[in-house]
């Protein structure tokens, strides 16, 4: 267990270490590119809902549900960029991790383009 002036890998906290343990960062690169992934779907479902939702009554209302999910997609990408890099400088100062928001960001983002698709199939 770390004491209080050692950070999560258990060098001394805000000083450099001499060498980070591979495996961590590796799997920093490997989250970062699940969030990667998970834009890309977002993106994928922006496409799809424009070019194959022809049941909607409105093709403004299919372009919003579009524009939604592509939005998503760069705010997840770029979020989870700005997520690898704080990670990154955190574990090799010795810092504790920071926290992130992309989580609650997704779950607002799908929630909203969810309940927005499910009320246009349930009115079309």
């Amino acid at each position: 267990m770390a004491s209080e002036n050692t950070g999560r890998n258990g060098s001394p906290k805000g000083g450099a270490i001499e060498q980070l343990d591979y495996r961590f960062s590796l799997a920093n690169e490997r989250t970062f590119l699940a969030w990667i992934r998970t834009a890309l779907g977002l993106l994928a479902g922006g496409v799809a809902v424009q070019t194959l939702a022809e049941q909607f009554s409105t093709a403004g209302f299919r372009r919003t549900l579009a524009v939604a999910c592509a939005g998503l997609a760069v705010v997840i990408a770029a979020v989870a960029h700005r997520q690898w890099r704080r990670v990154e400088t955190a574990m090799q100062r010795g810092d504790d991790l920071p926290g992130s928001a992309l989580v609650p960001v997704l779950a607002v983002g799908v929630t909203g383009v969810a309940l927005a698709a499910g009320t246009a199939v349930l009115v079309s």
